[in-house]
């Protein structure tokens, strides 16, 4: 009988120790899935900002009339000069919803900026580039707009070799 007790009790310590890995593998998840969205509200950020800095640059070197693009691709390959110009390196997917952006559309139907298609809370809430300060407490991803109008050259990388800091309409 005396073998039968003490079996009892190393059954419940390993059943205690697999709980306690358990939890251990739980909060790891949980801090992996943290990082992980960190991240990809990074590339949002980065991501969002390349599109929103190549709309502004489409429309501001626009011969005659400035205009927006209809699409994305336009930013890619822009055909309305004898060498076409390039305001995007490629076309990122959205890192958060899914791959698909929504687009924003001025009166004329040309793309003015997107947004993410996400409906979750932002982790991201405060401290934010300038250009997006308006992003602080924002309900969704969804909210975060990426307009051109508020896309500045000093950004997240930098001035562009041989531009000011300060927006056109405020250099000398």
């Amino acid at each position: 009988m005396r073998r039968t007790r003490e079996g009892g009790f190393t059954y419940l310590g390993v059943l205690f120790l697999i709980m306690l890995m358990g939890m251990g593998l739980a909060s790891a998840g949980e801090l992996w899935s943290t990082a992980s969205r960190r991240d990809r509200e990074r590339q949002l950020l980065w991501v969002g900002t390349q599109y929103a800095q190549a709309l502004r640059s489409y429309y501001r070197s626009s011969p005659g009339l400035a205009q927006y693009p209809k699409t994305l691709e336009d930013l890619l390959q822009d055909e309305r000069f004898p060498n076409p110009k390039h305001h995007l390196r490629q076309l990122y997917p959205d890192p958060i919803g899914g791959g698909e952006w929504i687009l924003m559309r001025g009166f004329d139907g040309r793309i003015t900026g997107l947004n993410s298609a996400s409906t979750d809370k932002p982790l991201k809430q405060a401290d934010f580039p300038t250009q997006w300060s308006d992003f602080t407490g924002m309900a969704s991803y969804k909210d975060w707009q990426f307009v051109a109008e508020k896309a500045f050259l000093d950004g997240t990388s930098g001035p562009a070799k041989g531009q000011s800091k300060l927006p056109q309409a405020l250099q000398p």
